[in-house]
């Protein structure tokens, strides 16, 4: 078994930032050296972004864990795993039509799992930070992080708000990472400061709920969710209100452009009327 590093063993607790150390996985699947090349520009070429592109997409990516017991590893190679399917998914957004894409990394009921194992998650998103940043520029990508700040490690805070900072004029895509979120959560605390608010409306409680954890708060347009299960989880309660919503059962490190592909051209076949009657039907 590998001993830990000085640097993983300063990953805190949710109780406190400078709480005891969650610990490390037996088996450490190392990050790659650098960036894997992009996908290859046949994959998905055929397809046509939907007409009314500047889609807001969310994803649930589920499976992650059980991706890789199946397959006798370690969670943290699943997550590992799941990393890579996240870059794929990046890089290939904005030639689909996507302008918005919020991923869910950690929930925060997700502090429940096992010590080493939110660990190993903390620390694979602070080097997804530091490897990926300079990307997310040349790229044009602007990143953002909605969630709790207080319960991550010191590190992790810093190297959100510089990446956060280097790639604010980003126009080509918004990628918004959930880390440490809970939309119950976020909709409690932007209740709690509505009421100092003076023009009372959905609008304006909107405004507050994306000051509460940053980030901006957009209606989602379409949810995608891996691995099998059918349900929100706590993530993005308002802004899904009249999303779409598709279930793939591929885990997510199964999952790939062309899946992304197959989601979007079934949101190009759905009727959002939005409780109104369709317009084939209306008048």
């Amino acid at each position: 078994m590998e001993s830990a590093t000085p640097a993983e063993q300063q990953i805190p607790s949710p109780a406190s930032a400078a709480g005891p150390a969650l610990g490390t996985s037996q088996v450490v699947v190392p990050m790659p050296a650098s960036r894997p090349p992009a996908p290859a520009a046949a994959e998905g070429a055929e397809f046509a972004p939907p007409a009314n592109s500047g889609l807001h997409v969310a994803i649930i990516s589920d499976g992650n864990g059980r991706w890789a017991t199946s397959r006798g590893l370690p969670r943290s190679a699943g997550h590992r795993a799941g990393a890579e399917t996240a870059r794929r998914i990046i890089e290939a957004a904005p030639r689909l039509g996507i302008h918005t894409l919020t991923l869910f990394a950690l929930s925060s009921a997700n502090w429940k799992r096992p010590a080493a194992e939110v660990g190993g998650i903390l620390r694979l998103l602070h080097e997804y930070l530091l490897s990926e940043t300079e990307h997310c520029v040349q790229q044009g990508v602007r990143l953002s992080v909605i969630g709790r700040r207080d319960r991550v490690p010191s590190t992790l805070r810093q190297a959100i708000a510089d990446s956060e900072a280097a790639t604010a004029a980003g126009l080509r895509l918004h990628l918004r990472l959930a880390i440490d979120y809970s939309a119950r959560e976020a909709i409690f605390h932007a209740a709690c400061r509505f009421y100092k608010v003076t023009e009372l409306s959905p609008e304006s409680f909107s405004r507050v709920l994306a000051e509460v954890y940053r980030g901006g708060s957009t209606e989602v347009d379409l949810l995608i969710r891996t691995g099998g299960e059918q349900r929100l989880s706590d993530f993005l309660l308002w802004e899904c209100a009249f999303a779409e919503f598709v279930f793939v059962p591929k885990a997510w490190p199964d999952f790939t452009v062309a899946d992304l592909e197959a989601a979007l051209e079934e949101f190009t076949h759905r009727e959002r009327t939005r409780g109104a009657l369709p317009d084939a039907l209306a008048g």
